[in-house]
């Protein structure tokens, strides 16, 4: 379950997103220069091939993948090792939500730095990034996010936090849902043992939320539930022991080839 100060912050984010939220659209476009665009290619080059080389990998539901956004990719996240599967194998090349320490740890912070995603200070209110975020996406872009907020450590999911439903409700776009199976902590240390872990990226079909509505306690509550609508969307593509939180209230599980 989610930590709950925690998620009493993220309330309180929510409450600051409304009173400050401009009603201004003359924002700040969001450009990504030639030089990154051919970086990022290299980095998922290369990373492909690092995966391909150490892990059996297995991507299911590639044709998924709308040709434009904008558009969320909702990625359940066990590991370090999740967003480096989805950035590697996605057939395009999104921006990405990360935290902000993650930059100083060895080997991962080579990728963020040269991907250049847009850094996250967890547990704290950052109105920079939610406004990042909005203009990744009205350039339409592809945005890739953990709505759990950060690492389990466990491959069960935790609760959503509401910040995904903020974002669709303030943009309207689609959530992609993706899967990561086998991506745990423990995988790379597996690898380097030439075990060759098994690891897939699961693709699920495009999806809209619901409308939000009300004031106060009840919107919190509506964008809470939408955020939970996105989790259980992700735990249809993954294994029963995946589900975590959602365990139980999966009505699309099992599917076929699951």
């Amino acid at each position: 379950m989610a930590d709950e100060p925690a998620r009493e912050e993220q309330l309180q984010a929510d409450e600051r997103w409304d009173m400050e939220a401009s009603t201004d659209d003359a924002v700040q476009p969001y450009r990504v220069s030639w030089w990154l665009r051919l970086r990022r290619r290299s980095l998922q080059i290369l990373f492909r091939g690092v995966f391909h080389l150490l892990c059996k990998v297995k991507v299911v539901g590639i044709e998924n993948v709308p040709p434009e956004g904008p558009y969320l990719l909702a990625l359940n996240h066990i590991s370090l090792f999740d967003p480096p599967l989805v950035l590697s194998f996605w057939p395009y090349l999104p921006e990405a939500l990360g935290a902000s320490d993650l930059i100083d740890r060895p080997g991962i912070s080579m990728l963020m730095r040269s991907y250049q995603g847009i850094p996250v200070h967890r547990g704290q209110y950052d109105r920079k990034v939610i406004d990042t975020a909005l203009r990744v996406l009205a350039a339409g872009n592809g945005l890739l996010i953990a709505p759990e907020g950060g690492r389990s450590h466990d491959i069960g999911m935790r609760q959503a936090n509401p910040g995904i439903a903020y974002l669709v409700e303030k943009t309207g776009v689609p959530i992609v849902p993706v899967g990561a199976v086998g991506t745990t902590d423990d995988m790379l240390k597996r690898a380097l043992r030439l075990e060759r872990p098994h690891v897939e990226m699961r693709v699920g079909e495009l999806f809209h939320l619901p409308p939000i509505e009300g004031v106060g306690k009840e919107r919190r509550e509506a964008r809470q539930r939408n955020a939970d609508t996105v989790m259980l969307k992700i735990a249809e593509l993954l294994p029963e022991e995946y589900h975590g939180y959602y365990a139980g209230q999966v009505t699309g599980w099992p599917q076929e080839g699951r």
